[in-house]
């Protein structure tokens, strides 16, 4: 049994042998806090409250099983908003508790890196590219279990700064798949926002100066009286956060001599990334990325993952905690 709670989705999976989905029930918080703008974390801690039982009772009937026949419970306990966090390690104790079966916390950011073995059937090593609201990592994966980020973001994770342009563009939360379907109508070429280049060598990110480039520009326009097209920014903006992902991914490949590049996290879903990666990419790379379900938050990352820590000989017990920032 798999649960995630670390941001707005309430979920709970049933998950056999590590790979094989038998249910993987999402509550979304989506509509609570649109009209906010983005996350509210003491509203999503106590939707998580109100969600949590009924999430998992609804899973264990989708997948046509009781809680007798669990044998493990794996849960993510962080990174992650605290409070939500806390709801979701809470009940995998007490499942684990009373079930008498061995609990295992998960990171976050590797469920989301397991989440391409749900679908793919491939085996590390691979780069993965790791990029959703609150995190852009590029990680190298010598073996399960045996990471190395390469590369991350020093300021706004490029989701974060997805929700923050839709927002100043008027489109809505949440802003990743509200910009993507501006852009559909857009010109890329129409304005020319920078990609940010930290160093020769340097594989980190950086999405704070796009931002800025991109509010300055909405600025400029109306103080000039001069119309904005916002799907042509949003295309335009699009397009610099694409480029710097994977040019960035694609460098880190070569420096590790893979063949094998996957994509996780929510804007892992973004088709123009997907495309760009792909055509980039060419014959000398294999691109894998989960469907769209599995890119969001969801608890059948968290059990597939948690299923090759047990194997490993990882197990946690009642004492195991939540926490904010977790480092992979």
């Amino acid at each position: 049994m798999g649960i995630e709670t670390s941001c707005d989705e309430t979920s709970v999976s049933i998950v056999k042998n590590g790979r094989k989905i038998l249910s993987n029930t999402i509550f979304s918080q989506i509509k609570q806090h649109q009209r906010f703008g983005g996350v509210v974390p003491e509203i999503a801690s106590r939707q998580h409250l109100e969600a949590m039982a009924h999430v998992a009772e609804q899973s264990l009937k989708e997948a046509d099983i009781s809680f007798k026949d669990v044998d493990l419970v794996a849960v993510t306990h962080g990174p992650g908003l605290i409070g939500a966090l806390l709801v979701g390690v809470s009940y995998a104790k007490g499942v684990a508790y009373a079930l008498n079966k061995p609990l295992v916390g998960v990171n976050h950011i590797e469920g989301h890196i397991f989440a391409n073995f749900l679908e793919n059937n491939f085996a590390p090593p691979f780069l993965c590219l790791v990029v959703s609201g609150g995190h852009s990592h590029l990680v190298y994966i010598n073996d399960y279990g045996d990471y190395e980020v390469m590369g991350r973001t020093i300021d706004d994770a490029a989701g974060e700064a997805f929700d923050k342009i839709a927002r100043a563009l008027g489109l809505g939360y949440p802003g990743g798949p509200a910009i993507e379907e501006a852009a559909k109508s857009g010109n890329e070429t129409a304005i020319s926002f920078p990609v940010a280049h930290i160093e020769e060598n340097d594989l980190s990110f950086s999405f704070s100066g796009l931002k800025s480039a991109v509010l300055n520009y909405l600025n400029h326009q109306k103080q000039k009286g001069e119309p904005i097209v916002v799907e042509d920014v949003a295309a335009s903006f699009q397009k610099a956060v694409v480029d710097a992902l994977v040019e960035n991914t694609l460098k880190a490949a070569q420096l590790k001599d893979v063949r094998e590049i996957a994509l996780a996290g929510g804007v892992a879903s973004n088709h123009k990334l997907r495309n760009e990666l792909t055509k980039r990419a060419g014959d000398n790379f294999r691109i894998h990325f989960p469907p769209p379900i599995l890119c969001t938050d969801n608890a059948a990352m968290i059990a597939c993952a948690g299923y090759y820590q047990y194997l490993r000989g990882v197990k946690h017990d009642l004492s195991l905690n939540a926490y904010a920032n977790l480092s992979l």
